[in-house]
């Protein structure tokens, strides 16, 4: 008998990996499996865990709040609604759409594991669309186009043919899921002659040639079939028809039918069974085995060579050793499709033909009109090839973020390059005191002036930095200078333009994209992704791994997450009520719970934030708890409210209340919370950056310039400190802002003639004496106190003083003392703030020095201060300080006395 040997999938699935896209393909080497029979994962996103007795009150009081309690089906650790509970958040209807939303969830992944083999697999599909190079002399190409009736390449290297490099619906290049499949094979020198193998492979990187030993193939052959069978036993390997003549023979004897005609009817297989089964009775595996250990054919198999042949590794060795290396590959071929080639795909669909930019490029080249574009085969030989050097350092408790824009980083008028900003603003982060950086706009998108947040195609990096290996130096030398490197990912909606982009990519409205008003963002003219989709599932959950595969990217932070959250597009008003739940969509929840999931089981130390206006109930929750499983969440009103006091509230009106609580937001998820002063938003969109408004109108000519500097530079300086201060674990400034960029940024547009004399940024004021280059010294010393005194990531702050009155803010953060004054012309000489270890405590860090544009007034001598044994603000003791006006101080406990 014949017997299939049991060879590992990445080779067994070698050749089969480019005909089946959807189903159990090659799987690569992983330490990371998900099991098929238990289809929910058991991450450790973002919450804590909890000790035995947390745990089981818990359950207690889910059990007395829940009713009809059979969410978790049987699955340890998980409950749908366990971030209610552990908030005591009692609202039956949440609880109940949250069950649903869990039951979905499964069944959702029940389909996925229908098609794929695993959610690894699923979230790998750039391992397999999109241009690929093949061992066997080839590259392969595979697309998604459910909507084509046929698919080819048009290229430079092919005079733009739609015939030379096609596949054709119901041939083997097209599946029943919609994926074309093309090879476009290798040319053959002229001279050479084909391979003698038809599955002759090539080490396409590696520079040597196992496969020019001397040692033909047919000894390699031999050599293997003597390692692995034994004397006789291969005989059926070469006597095919051994066993069924043998078979025939028992069937119908010596002298049995020679013809189909001679053989006659056969009855089928449910008659035979029923036969059977009259005469021996029914069989529980209906299967004629007569219960004995041997097939219906009668063959028997011998267990210990069963065994046997089951301990035997494959003899992969030799197979191996067919392999040939680059220089033989080289020699006697030239590339199908060279790299730097320029490539369009071509569908005919039912309205036509049309050619598009394939949707898993990994290099796009837009057209100076920006109207179409070509994609790029980024495929630079071996020794060309970008190398990394470094490893992703790793995530600190606390987070700094630097948050930059790659072509408005120079000083130049021009779009700047990731090199430039590799040589010039890396070291310059480093040097900030910065732990992150955070990169906006890098995916290629439409247009400019749009910042990045109309992507088309998202997998590639935008060519007007660039080249791919480009931005790898760029992450690698980050990762050297030990800082991280975050992406924004924009997945809540996609450009809609349809020559350059993703829109009617098949011809269909409804390809990537819901049809009709669902598929259309309300206000921003932009297409909305058909989260419910497989296929789309399939491309949006690999793009996410494919940043961090390719680019080693650390974390993403989720672009507006409300714009795909809910049916309106986060543009209603929102009240935080959980009735507001009916507008949200659930396929939208489905999709970000999957992509947290599988990004922090596949890539345990991925850094998640998500950006959502209305701080969507359990964002940053465990998925295992009823939660989206982000690790941060970004507070955005907190640079709302800076906005708003710095434009329209006067300086004696600011309150202090206010300030505080939209700074700490939600006290429950605190930890969790990313904080900004300002971010782009403020610098971009429009609109003033808060030196702009500070310092923008102020006349050095004037009577009140040094009054107005003053004010400026020491509400720059508060606002950046209690804003680092007083919430969570991270933190972020955008490139410039630290030093009071003067300017806000301005892209080039058809208003402002494309002019690009504000697309930048002004690094030359750091080489000033003046307010900027103070500013930035106290920016970098902001950044110092974090890294030498742990502030972030310390317990939260217990808040003892907030006077809308006095207009003070004082809280303890740890050992740390945080005062502010935000009076405009009030100071105190001994204002009295409680605290409640008495001892001595050292000024560590004030607003006011001269070295950051302060006016020095405390001396030396006042920079210690000794606890006096009196209630104030609840506390036994207190210190009385020099508050001057518009000042903050950090103050350190450095000697507790006992009293």
């Amino acid at each position: 008998m014949t017997t299939t040997l049991s060879i590992p999938l990445n080779i067994f699935f070698f050749h089969q990996i480019q005909t089946t896209p959807t189903s159990s393909n090659f799987q690569q080497p992983q330490t990371v499996t998900f099991s098929r029979r238990k289809t929910t994962l058991k991450t450790a996103c973002s919450g804590s865990q909890e000790n035995p007795q947390q745990h089981q009150k818990k359950q207690k009081k889910k059990k007395e709040f829940n009713t009809n309690d059979t969410d978790s089906d049987g699955e340890k650790g998980y409950d749908p609604v366990g971030f209610l509970v552990k908030r005591g958040i009692s609202h039956k209807a949440f609880a109940q759409f949250l069950r649903e939303r869990h039951k979905a969830l499964k069944d959702l992944k029940d389909e996925i594991l229908k098609r794929h083999m695993n959610f690894k697999i699923m979230a790998s599909g750039f391992e397999l669309l999109g241009m690929h190079r093949h061992p066997e002399h080839r590259v392969d190409y595979m697309e998604w186009a459910p909507g084509a009736r046929y698919c080819a390449i048009t290229a430079d290297f092919n005079d733009w043919s739609a015939t030379e490099n096609c596949a054709r619906e119901h041939y083997f290049g097209h599946d029943d899921y919609g994926y074309w499949f093309i090879i476009l094979e290798d040319k053959l020198r002229e001279g050479e002659e084909p391979d003698e193998l038809y599955f002759q492979q090539y080490n396409y990187v590696d520079d040597y040639d196992k496969g020019d030993s001397g040692v033909t193939v047919e000894e390699l052959f031999k050599k293997a079939n003597d390692e692995y069978w034994q004397p006789g036993e291969d005989r059926y390997l070469k006597n095919h028809f051994e066993v069924p003549a043998k078979l025939y023979e028992q069937m119908f004897g010596p002298n049995g039918p020679q013809t189909i005609e001679e053989l006659g009817d056969i009855p089928d297989a449910e008659t035979r069974y029923k036969e059977w089964a009259a005469k021996n009775g029914p069989s529980p595996y209906a299967v004629i085995d007569e219960g004995k250990n041997y097939d219906i054919f009668n063959v028997k198999v011998d267990p210990e060579w069963h065994e046997r042949i089951r301990a035997l590794k494959p003899p992969i060795a030799y197979w191996l050793e067919t392999r040939k290396g680059r220089k033989a590959w080289l020699k006697k071929y030239m590339p199908g499709i060279p790299h730097g080639s320029k490539y369009r795909v071509y569908f005919n669909t039912p309205n036509g033909p049309l050619e598009r930019v394939p949707a898993w490029a990994t290099y796009v080249q837009p057209e100076l009109d920006g109207r179409q574009a070509y994609a790029i085969h980024w495929e630079p030989p071996p020794e060309d090839a970008y190398k990394w050097k470094n490893k992703s350092p790793k995530v600190p408790k606390s987070l700094r973020i630097y948050e930059a824009h790659i072509g408005i980083s120079g000083s130049e008028p021009k779009i700047s390059s990731f090199n430039d900003f590799t040589d010039k603003v890396l070291p310059y982060i480093k040097k900030a005191g910065y732990n992150a950086i955070q990169l906006i706009g890098v995916v290629e998108h439409k247009d400019y002036f749009t910042v990045g947040y109309r992507v088309t195609n998202f997998y590639a990096t935008s060519s007007r930095y660039g080249t791919p290996d480009d931005f790898k130096r760029l992450v690698d030398e980050a990762h050297g200078l030990g800082l991280l490197v975050f992406m924004e990912i924009v997945h809540s909606y996609a450009a809609a333009d349809e020559m350059v982009g993703l829109s009617l990519f098949d011809g269909s409205n409804d390809c990537f994209f819901h049809s009709g008003k669902r598929g259309q963002h309300k206000f921003w003219g932009t297409r909305m992704f058909k989260y419910g989709d497989l296929d789309v599932l399939h491309f949006l959950l690999s793009n996410l791994s494919w940043w961090i595969e390719e680019y080693q990217i650390d974390g993403y932070q989720f672009h507006s997450l409300s714009s795909m959250i809910y049916t309106h597009n986060g543009f209603a008003s929102f009240t935080g009520d959980l009735e507001d739940n009916q507008y949200v969509d659930r396929e939208a929840l489905l999709y970000l719970i999957m992509a947290n999931e599988i990004l922090h089981v596949l890539y345990p130390n991925i850094v998640t934030i998500a950006e959502d206006a209305t701080y969507y109930p359990g964002l940053c929750e465990p998925t295992s708890q009823g939660g989206l499983g982000f690790d941060y969440y970004v507070n955005l009103s907190a640079p709302e409210m800076w906005s708003t006091f710095l434009e329209t509230v006067p300086d004696h009106e600011w309150s202090m209340t206010k300030i505080v609580n939209t700074l700490v937001s939600k006290k429950e998820n605190a930890d969790k919370m990313l904080l900004y002063a300002e971010n782009h938003n403020q610098s971009i969109s429009g609109r003033r950056s808060f030196a702009e408004i500070l310092f923008g109108e102020v006349d050095e000519h004037s009577e009140n310039y040094k009054e107005s500097l003053l004010r400026g530079s020491s509400l720059h300086k508060m606002i950046r400190l209690i804003t680092l201060t007083i919430g969570g674990r991270a933190y972020m400034n955008f490139m410039g802002n630290e030093f009071g960029h003067p300017k806000s940024v301005e892209f080039p547009t058809s208003s402002n003639d494309f002019s690009y004399s504000l697309a930048n940024r002004q690094w030359d004021l750091l080489e000033k004496d003046g307010i900027h280059r103070d500013l930035f010294t106290f920016d970098k010393d902001m950044m110092k106190l974090d890294e030498k005194e742990r502030v972030l990531s310390r317990v939260f702050p217990i808040f003892h003083h907030v006077n809308d009155s006095s207009m003070v803010i004082s809280y303890v953060r740890g050992p740390l003392l945080f005062i502010f004054n935000f009076h405009p012309t009030e100071s105190y000489d001994s204002y009295a703030v409680g605290v409640e270890e008495a001892g001595e405590y050292q000024l560590i860090l004030n607003t006011d020095e001269i070295k950051y544009a302060g006016q020095g007034i405390l001396k030396e001598d006042q920079y210690f201060q000794r606890t006096i044994s009196r209630r104030v603000d609840g506390h036994r003791n207190c210190i009385e300080v020099q508050l001057p006006s518009r000042t903050a101080q950090v103050y350190k406990l450095k000697r507790i006395l006992r009293i």
